[in-house]
């Protein structure tokens, strides 16, 4: 496998991805971001996209905060996503940025092309797919935040990235009460989007260094194996179309 890191930018400010491919596997290969937790570009972020090239995938593993900037701890962490959060247009701005330098990646197939995203990432890979993004086919949300943005023109009606959304059912971040709204924005979006209920987990259950139950974080190795599994199967539904031969479904009226 080949690694290393990018540097690309968002008008001024230098970001920097890191990029895994199975370099045994020749030509272009669908190509497949992964948005980081708050706490920004780390191991774990960079593990999943190492993850995804031993899948077939180009993993590129994007950077929302820019180059070398890697809050640690609660309160730093907090800081640098709040923006993010408050601004759901300068979100989209920076995703745009990193989607750009993903998809014209020479071993990208630009006309397949994924996103993954855990808790912050989760929002904003649910964002991207909001916006309509030209080309993006899949987004998978790892508990993520769910909450549409307000005041930010959403895309095209029927929304035409398949949706899923891998969910804590106990999540104190995205509580059911948020969870209904999430699925009745995506039906009333026209959205091919499914969901994975983890019955009694919280959040950050994909994050091996989660443990704290008394917040509702806590890792569940479960959940993560049962979680990978439906990413795979769904990235592969998405992104390999063609050898599964899926058509399209009729929608209940």
């Amino acid at each position: 496998m080949e690694t290393g890191f990018h540097d690309y930018m968002d008008g001024s400010l230098a970001c920097e991805a890191y990029v895994a491919c199975d370099t045994s596997v020749e030509g272009k290969r669908p190509v497949v971001m992964v948005f980081h937790t708050w706490a920004g570009q780390d191991d774990f972020a960079r593990a999943k996209a190492e993850h995804l090239a031993r899948l077939g995938y180009l993993g590129v593993a994007i950077d929302m905060y820019g180059k070398g900037v890697r809050p640690q701890g609660h309160d730093a962490c907090a800081a640098a996503m709040t923006p993010f959060v408050k601004d759901r247009g300068l979100l989209l701005r920076r995703a745009s940025a990193a989607w750009n330098f993903a998809r014209h990646h020479p071993m990208a197939d630009m006309h397949r092309v994924g996103a993954i995203g855990f808790c912050f990432g989760g929002m904003c890979v649910l964002d991207i797919a909001r916006a309509g993004l030209t080309g993006l086919q899949v987004v998978v949300s790892f508990h993520g935040l769910l909450g549409a943005p307000e005041g930010v023109p959403q895309g095209p009606r029927p929304m035409h990235a398949r949706v899923l959304a891998c969910h804590g059912w106990n999540d104190p971040f995205a509580k059911p009460s948020d969870f209904n709204a999430f699925a009745a924005e995506m039906s009333a979006a026209g959205a091919d989007w499914t969901s994975l209920a983890l019955g009694q987990r919280g959040h950050a259950f994909m994050n091996q260094g989660a443990a704290d139950p008394a917040n509702g974080m806590c890792f569940c190795p479960r959940a993560e194996r049962r979680s990978l599994a439906a990413m795979t199967d769904f990235l592969d539904e998405c992104l390999r179309a063609p050898a599964l031969a899926i058509g399209a479904c009729p929608t209940p009226r």
